[in-house]
């Protein structure tokens, strides 16, 4: 094969040049490629498009304004596919065991698929959950130059059909002073409806607040179409942290799964990945330290899920970046929460109310002053992009002078229940609630807490502890969704808190403390809870206390014994063995 006079040596090459690859030719050959496109740039589009997500369902148009984009730029395009679990699919069974060790599989097959084939460069289509994340690890680790596309945000629901009805029941539970569900019922009724209201609405029919009818015209609502869930849960908050981080182009974090400007997007991303792989601008390069902070920044300025605090370490780990869980403290100290979006406290806004505002850009041109120089997928600085920004609607992004909260919207607890920390959605506690003492009731399993909940065996004034629930004990450190949901449906939002060595959902509310390190399964003092303790919540002062004398505690600790491993065969045990703690973003290490 005859090189292009002139072009430069490519990563490549070692697959297409030289009499010795003929075997390597005749293969790529044999998949329909032409004898010109040899000569180009071999862009690899590692894609998560399914069925079964409703963030992924529209992956492929996308898919072909990537391509298009590529070959527009002068570069040969190969798709291959990864897996993609629907949180809220696997959510209250044993799928949920699987959500968040998917994230190294999907960072293992990237690496494995671009190592493999020697790809020039890297694009990745991508939208949920965890796939986000175990991309950005993957872009990391291999290290060529890469561009992240996230599928965007669906459109939020109305429940027209039923207004009448909610607002009654709105009504309603104002008389009985359950100004919360007050709340949600008038939000329902006059505004958005999104997935995350559809455990609201289980919830009232169980309690024989709705009717069978209502509770399906809800459900049939709350996701009227292809996207990623509404509200500012774990897929929408690592999209427009990807943005933050410079690797997604400006507003691709926002940009509704059913727009056109996505589809141009996609288009451009294509295009600037042959940008990217001439220049020479890698992955490393862009997520600095500086691009991990102005990141957090951004989260916190958002009120994003507590999932962040696993996979932005898990990130940085894989970009050689070192990211202790303390800096979403530190900085949330100084960044104040000023877009509150749903599934929060008193949140009207969704996902398509700020990228109408402005989306990413506006919030960074809020934070310009604290916003770190940063390189972008873009070519431009952060900074400049900083600038740039115009803020469209200053109450869906509001100013620094005027924030929802003086603080960010994370918070890092410790005390002797979590010695290596525990995370809380600040944002989403209700300022009644940011000092809590009570009982614990302990549950060593989500479904043996669930179903108390439902039983109305939960009371006012009780801490719900679930634990062997994290990386290791769960194992896949499952989100808690349910019970927080449950509670909150219930009316005890204002009344429980909840700790776990487990996580929660972008959609969970409330006093509600994951994370719990070191977790049960490992020793950690979660493990010695018993029914009765005293458990001290103090989300201002970062405290997270067992009210139980130290000694007795070494009684129960020499008495402690791990449990047998809940699931023993398959994929889970590998990963149980090899996980790490949530204060080290849950990664796979053989240390």
């Amino acid at each position: 094969m005859a090189l292009e006079k002139g072009r430069k040596a490519m990563r490549s090459d070692v697959v297409k040049k030289g009499p010795e690859r003929a075997p390597h030719r005749a293969l790529l050959y044999g998949t329909g490629m032409g004898h010109r496109e040899m000569n180009r740039p071999f862009i690899a589009v590692a894609t998560a498009w399914n069925d079964i997500v409703p963030g992924h369902v529209g992956m492929r148009d996308l898919e072909r304004y990537i391509e298009r984009g590529i070959y527009a730029a002068g570069g040969a395009a190969f798709f291959f596919g990864l897996p993609g679990i629907c949180d809220g699919i696997a959510m209250g069974h044993m799928g949920m065991h699987y959500s968040l060790p998917s994230r190294e599989l999907i960072a293992d097959s990237v690496e494995s698929m671009v190592q493999a084939h020697a790809f020039d460069g890297l694009v990745l289509l991508t939208n949920c959950d965890k796939i986000t994340p175990g991309m950005l690890m993957a872009a990391a680790r291999v290290n060529i130059s890469s561009i992240v596309v996230t599928a965007g945000p669906m459109l939020a629901g109305r429940c027209t059909p039923i207004e009448g009805k909610l607002s009654a029941l709105a009504l309603e539970f104002q008389k009985q002073g359950d100004l919360g569900r007050a709340a949600t019922a008038s939000r329902l009724a006059h505004g958005h409806i999104i997935y995350g209201d559809a455990y609201y609405a289980a919830a009232w029919r169980k309690e024989g607040k709705i009717s069978q009818s209502a509770l399906e015209t809800m459900e049939q609502a709350a996701c009227p179409g292809m996207g990623s869930c509404q509200g500012l849960y774990t897929a929408n908050t690592m999209a427009c942290l990807t943005e933050a981080l410079g690797m997604s182009l400006p507003g691709c974090g926002t940009a509704l799964a059913i727009s056109a400007a996505k589809k141009r997007i996609a288009y451009e991303s294509g295009e600037q990945i042959l940008s990217l792989v001439k220049k020479g601008l890698l992955p490393r390069q862009i997520m600095s330290k500086a691009a991990f902070r102005n990141a957090i920044r951004v989260d916190l300025a958002l009120g994003g899920s507590t999932n962040t605090v696993l996979h932005l370490p898990a990130i940085a780990h894989d970009a050689g970046v070192d990211l202790p869980i303390r800096w979403f403290d530190e900085l949330s100290r100084s960044t104040p929460h000023v877009s509150n979006l749903l599934p929060s406290i008193g949140a009207l806004h969704a996902m398509e109310d700020l990228d109408r505002a402005g989306g990413i850009p506006a919030v960074l041109h809020v934070l310009r002053d604290s916003v770190e120089s940063s390189p972008t997928v873009s070519g431009k600085d952060l900074r400049s992009i900083a600038r740039a920004g115009r803020v469209l609607n200053r109450e869906v992004i509001r100013p620094l002078d005027r924030p929802y909260h003086e603080e960010g919207g994370i918070a890092i607890l410790s005390g002797n229940l979590a010695r290596d920390g525990a995370v809380i959605k600040s944002s989403a506690v209700a300022e009644e609630m940011r000092t809590f003492r009570g009982k614990a009731k302990v549950f060593d399993s989500e479904e043996a807490a669930t179903e108390a909940i439902l039983g109305d065996k939960i009371s006012a004034g009780e801490v719900v502890v679930i634990r062997y629930e994290g990386p290791r004990g769960g194992p896949g450190m499952r989100e808690m969704l349910y019970p927080t949901a449950l509670i909150t449906g219930k009316g005890l939002s204002r009344e429980v808190a909840l700790i776990t060595d487990g996580r929660f959902s972008g959609a969970s509310i409330g006093l509600s403390v994951g994370h719990v390190s070191p977790e049960a399964a490992e020793g950690g003092p979660i493990g010695l809870v018993k029914n009765g303790d005293i458990i001290e919540i103090d989300v201002d002062k970062r405290r997270l206390e067992l009210k139980v004398p130290a000694a007795e505690l070494a009684r129960r600790k020499k008495n402690w014994k791990p449990p047998q491993p809940k699931i023993k065969t398959g994929y889970l045990v590998r990963y149980a063995s090899t996980v790490s703690s949530a204060a080290k973003g849950a990664i796979v290490s053989p240390e």
